[in-house]
């Protein structure tokens, strides 16, 4: 159960404004707007302007649009201020994270990359200001629920281990967050990075 100081909400009942509060205009989450993970083969970060990105999780998550069929995430609101974001959806929309067999996710691990059944948690954001309040707790609580009513079999995530790092390595979330919501660990690729699993 989510925090019931906050409300979580799926992103196509947001505004497009709200979410763009949550990003902000500076840092790395107003650089990234959730793309990491969905940018197409040979693309970068380099050769797409901000607005191009920020277009792209407007369309993705239909913030603005409740009877959209599809969103790409979750907001956080306290007393009516939006104050967080989750990336939760089928793993196999990101298409970048499924593409990429270096990276932490596959390491060790034998998966079938292509499982539709399989949702991911990518991204757990806070806007500044609001940090270290239980926003992290409750989008991923919700994002529980949330993965579960979409029909997903298996929710994972990619959390670090640590909350001593740089704001810009930060996006997967921690570990304490996501075992507090039900995860267990699966498997850790490295000293720093934890892959968490809850099976419905």
């Amino acid at each position: 159960m989510s925090d019931p100081s906050y409300e979580v909400v799926p992103a196509k009942d947001a505004s497009w404004e709200h979410l763009v509060a949550v990003f902000g205009v500076r840092g790395p989450a107003a650089r990234c707007w959730c793309q990491r993970y969905k940018l197409a083969r040979g693309e970068a970060f380099v050769s797409c302007s901000q607005e191009d990105l920020a277009d792209r999780l407007r369309d993705q998550s239909g913030a603005g649009h409740p009877r959209s069929e599809r969103t790409s995430g979750l907001v956080a609101y306290a007393e009516g201020e939006p104050v967080g974001w989750c990336a939760v959806q089928p793993r196999t929309a990101y298409r970048g994270l499924v593409r990429n067999t270096g990276m932490a996710a596959w390491t060790g691990r034998n998966e079938d990359r292509a499982d539709p059944r399989v949702w991911a948690v990518t991204c757990v954001l806070v806007r500044v200001g609001h940090r270290r309040r239980g926003v992290s707790r409750a989008l991923v609580h919700a994002a529980v629920e949330h993965a579960r009513v979409g029909g997903a079999q298996v929710l994972e995530g990619y959390p670090l281990t640590t909350g001593s790092a740089v704001s810009e390595e930060l996006h997967p979330g921690v570990l304490s967050t996501f075992l507090d919501a039900g995860f267990l660990e699966v498997h850790r690729p490295s000293a720093r990075r934890a892959i968490v699993a809850i099976t419905f």
